[in-house]
């Protein structure tokens, strides 16, 4: 798909509008432009316009929401641009904060902090600096070109949220495809451990989205430990998932073949490689009640 330059509203600029086209230029390094668009732009399948227009035509690049009826789904620009690349429902998984973009644009903040079940004041209370830096710098220009210091920031953002997205999505199949369901039967009942096998090349950090997976597979009410291979040694880090208070890790500080063992129990480390034995070392933290 080829692309002449990005077209987005003048005046103020809002986070959507800003993180859709950082997205669009971090796969086409093109002139960002800040006006209204003309008749013929918005038929020019090689302009993007975004948030403007009154037009979704994806296939004129046409990414725009303010047309779509009062009672439709909380969506913005970012939503439908993230649609036209194939990964809105990963970034709806993975990014915790798009959804509230998404009802705060679409909704305002009132609506917004309602159905997030806090005071209308929390809202102004979670703004960054950083936040109103890049959009008033970004809102000041009418023009930003390859090369400038904003476009260049929203080329970095936009490259690093499509890296995380994907990155992301290749660990969930990569402990998909690796990882275990253990049903454990401690002396307090039954309880459920994922197990996360060591596998050559070891991941920098062989932790990172299991709990992301586990909630992606519908366990999440039923999971209370993580095992998983330590980054540092040739055994397993136990975990509890999500602070589960089921098992207390402190319990099992007293093994031989357990190294760590965190005070408030909700981590410990073991040399402990065989699949029997992490089993044990979760029963002997498995806490009564």
């Amino acid at each position: 798909m080829g692309m002449k330059y990005i077209l987005t509203h003048p005046g103020g600029a809002h986070k959507d509008d800003f993180l859709a086209c950082s997205l669009l230029v971090a796969r086409h390094p093109v002139a960002i432009v800040r006006r209204d668009p003309v008749e013929s732009e918005l038929e020019d399948d090689e302009i993007a316009v975004i948030d403007i227009g009154g037009r979704h035509e994806p296939a004129k690049l046409n990414f725009d929401h303010h047309q779509f009826p009062r009672d439709h789904e909380p969506t913005c620009s970012l939503s439908l641009v993230l649609q036209s690349f194939g990964i809105y429902e990963d970034a709806r998984s993975f990014c915790d904060w798009l959804e509230p973009a998404e009802w705060f644009d679409a909704r305002g903040p009132g609506d917004t902090a309602k159905w997030l079940g806090v005071e209308r004041r929390v809202i102004n209370q979670l703004v960054s600096p950083m936040d109103v830096t890049l959009l008033r710098r970004f809102a000041l220009e009418v023009e930003h070109k390859p090369g400038d210091l904003i476009w260049e920031m929203m080329r970095l953002i936009g490259e690093d949220l499509l890296a995380f997205i994907q990155s992301l999505r290749d660990r969930l199949d990569f402990i998909g495809k690796h990882s275990e369901r253990w049903t454990v039967e401690g002396p307090h009942g039954c309880f459920e451990a994922l197990f996360l096998n060591r596998t050559e090349p070891l991941p920098l950090e062989p932790s990172m989205g299991i709990e992301r997976y586990v909630e992606s597979i519908g366990l999440d009410s039923e999971m209370v430990a993580l095992v998983y291979p330590d980054r540092r040694g040739e055994g397993y880090g136990l975990s509890r998932y999500r602070d589960h208070q089921g098992v207390n890790f402190s319990r099992i500080n007293s093994e031989a073949d357990v190294h760590f063992a965190h005070a408030r129990g909700f981590v410990a480390k073991s040399s402990a490689t065989e699949i029997d034995r992490l089993r044990e070392l979760l029963k002997l933290a498995q806490v009564p009640g």
